[in-house]
């Protein structure tokens, strides 16, 4: 099954709801990046929310989230559109460890429990609007929880999940964010807040076959959700040959005559999908003439 993500409300109005499958989306950005087991959660965890923040996004606008911590993992940055197109990097791909002590995969230790976690809107106006959290606990969703909260004033449950398989692939990954509109009832918090507690762990309920409408159901209870609508989701990278030569041209002549001279061609690659882009020599002086 295609990944897709689930937009929704629920409780008359007084809940805003998502749920997304992303298990399609995770694998092609684990085998893009090389990720081994730990890695590929929190990498995986980043751009599953990431999807559903974008849903929230219309007509051609976009956003980056931007996990900065101090674990061996490195930054994590996720790209994603208002169509469901997400494509993402970690920068040390190879850090994996044990289960902690809860038999999870240890995403925290991996990404670090201090630092920073920012969100970067490209809403088409001249200024981008940033909000910037401290991380909370490491764990992607606790940290945009709390991001939600603070940032965007928006009560929030945020949950996402990666099971990875014994040959490092992605076996079932997915997730949910639940927001409360203003003016919502206690009674429609606390029941949220009860199915919560109880509900089993999002990547489990994906590899079980759990569709997104069936597990905004489980979260909601079926009698209370109204579904808006579906969209597909993919793993999208925007990079282009015709761009990596638009930017080797705005070096200008001189630094490019450098790269002739020097090295005898240029080679960039994405760090979103790790594509190679070769340049030889005559290429480069086409770049100049048309610079020039």
């Amino acid at each position: 099954m295609s990944d897709y993500l689930v937009r929704a409300t629920a409780f008359n109005g007084q809940v805003r709801a998502y749920a997304v499958q992303s298990t399609a989306t995770v694998e092609e950005a684990r085998r893009r990046q090389d990720t081994w087991a730990t890695t590929s959660a929190a990498l995986g965890r980043t751009l599953t929310i990431g999807s559903m923040m974008g849903a929230m996004l219309k007509g051609e606008d976009k956003l980056t989230i931007k996990v900065e911590g101090d674990g061996p993992a490195g930054a994590i940055i996720a790209d994603v559109t208002s169509h469901g197109e997400v494509r993402g990097y970690i920068k040390n791909p190879h850090v994996d460890f044990d289960l902690n002590e809860n038999g999870k995969l240890d995403v925290a230790k991996a990404v670090g429990t201090s630092g920073t976690v920012s969100v970067v809107k490209d809403l088409g106006m001249k200024d981008h609007f940033t909000g910037q959290v401290p991380i909370v606990s490491g764990e992607i969703s606790e940290d945009l929880t709390y991001y939600f909260a603070n940032s965007e004033q928006v009560p929030s449950a945020v949950g996402a999940g990666v099971l990875v398989d014994t040959d490092y692939s992605i076996l079932a990954a997915g997730g949910f964010i639940i927001q409360m509109m203003p003016g919502a009832e206690e009674e429609a918090t606390a029941t949220i807040e009860q199915r919560l507690s109880q509900m089993p762990p999002i990547s489990s309920m994906v590899r079980d076959g759990k569709t997104p409408e069936q597990i905004l159901s489980t979260l909601l209870g079926e009698e209370n959700v109204k579904v808006l609508d579906t969209m597909p989701v993919q793993f999208k990278c925007h990079c282009s040959r015709e761009r990596v030569e638009t930017a080797i041209a705005s070096l200008g002549d001189e630094e490019i005559q450098r790269m002739i001279d020097e090295d005898q061609g240029a080679e960039a690659k994405c760090h979103f999908c790790n594509q190679d882009y070769q340049f030889e020599v005559k290429d480069l002086q086409e770049l100049q003439s048309n610079e020039a």
